[in-house]
């Protein structure tokens, strides 16, 4: 039976001594696997050992908690980054790759492609002014 560094000898509280070494040697990884996160306590301590083992859980579980959050957020703002490209993607449709050629051998750079209902009030505003310029 593993006796604690307060002293303590119970029985009882052999799970709580092992965690409080395990802390006691700066091995968090061991004192999680004895049960730091779970409730485990032994009365037969004295009062400042079981502050300590109460500490560090609180301590540990504050820090789990946090990094939980953190891998939220980021997440969260992956999701987002993701969306926001997905609508740029939607948004604007591909452009050609190069420029178009208009038959005098002059390319013209490429014009980025505009909204249908834009390109539909163009169309409409280009046929007007076609009727009104017949001869």
């Amino acid at each position: 039976m593993p006796n604690c560094l307060c002293g303590c000898r119970s029985p009882q509280g052999a799970a709580a001594h092992a965690i409080v070494a395990a802390l006691a040697a700066d091995d968090l990884d061991r004192a999680i696997e004895l049960g730091l996160l779970e409730n485990v306590a032994c009365e037969g301590c004295d009062a400042s050992c079981r502050s300590r083992l109460l500490e560090a859980r609180e301590v540990r579980l504050t820090a789990l908690a946090a990094r939980e959050r953190h891998r939220a957020r980021e997440a969260r703002l992956q999701r987002r980054q993701a969306e926001r490209d997905r609508q740029r993607q939607t948004a604007r449709p591909a452009a050609p790759s190069a420029g178009s050629d208009t038959g005098t051998g002059v390319t013209e750079p490429a014009r980025p492609a505009l909204p249908s209902a834009a390109a539909a009030a163009l169309a409409r505003a280009r046929a007007k002014a076609a009727e009104r310029h017949k001869p």
